[in-house]
């Protein structure tokens, strides 16, 4: 199978507006990821090294940092999120014809949707590593890719959200410890991503009306 960070920009908008459920918007959200990853490590390195800028170099390396990661791991957990979605519906294919395997069943499908939250988890949950760092590149990198940061930031915003999304509805309707205790990181996690992501956005428009 072709993983989807090998494939063209076209060939993967192509495979996200088919009729196959992946890859879907768990993967979409991976992507924008890696973009939002790729922005901040260009404003990062537009930054280090110049003498103008000396102050913001030590939250580019920050930047520069979880950029990286952002975009190593943003395709890779692209393919996570359509493997866990397809495990799911394979689950719900398994025979339910006899009482023990209606309880098989049933397992498995709550075992492979508590999997399967857990790519878009962790997308959400880099988004937000990245998120963290540009407020500070934002306000100390190179003014002239301040714009940059700002869309690097609503990537990531819209990577974080859409990961949470695509966790959050593999968890509904579960009820143990571990989907309840991922449920309450949704929940914090998208009230963290609002309030900073309205912070670079502040920081960035104030930077243009100067």
């Amino acid at each position: 199978m072709t993983k989807f960070g090998d494939m063209s920009l076209n060939e993967f908008a192509s495979a996200l507006a088919s009729d196959s459920p992946t890859p879907g918007g768990g993967s979409a959200s991976a992507v924008a990821l890696s973009q939002a990853g790729s922005l901040a490590c260009m404003v990062a390195n537009l930054t280090i090294g110049r003498e103008r800028y000396k102050s913001g170099w030590a939250s580019a390396e920050k930047s520069l940092e979880i950029g990286r990661k952002s975009m190593e791991m943003g395709h890779d957990l692209a393919d996570a999120d359509a493997a866990g979605y397809d495990a799911v519906m394979q689950a719900y294919r398994l025979s339910k014809d006899t009482e023990d395997e209606r309880s098989i069943r049933k397992d498995a499908i709550m075992n492979a949707s508590i999997k399967a939250s857990m790519p878009p988890l962790e997308i959400a949950k880099i988004a937000l590593e990245l998120l963290r760092t540009l407020p500070e590149l934002a306000s100390n990198g190179n003014s002239n890719a301040i714009t940059d940061v700002g869309v690097s930031s609503l990537l990531a915003s819209a990577a974080c959200k859409g990961g949470l999304f695509n966790s959050e509805i593999n968890l509904l309707g579960i009820e143990n410890e571990v989907a309840e205790e991922m449920l309450n990181s949704v929940v914090t996690m998208r009230e963290e991503c609002r309030i900073i992501a309205k912070e670079v956005m502040h920081i960035v428009h104030e930077s243009l009306s100067r």
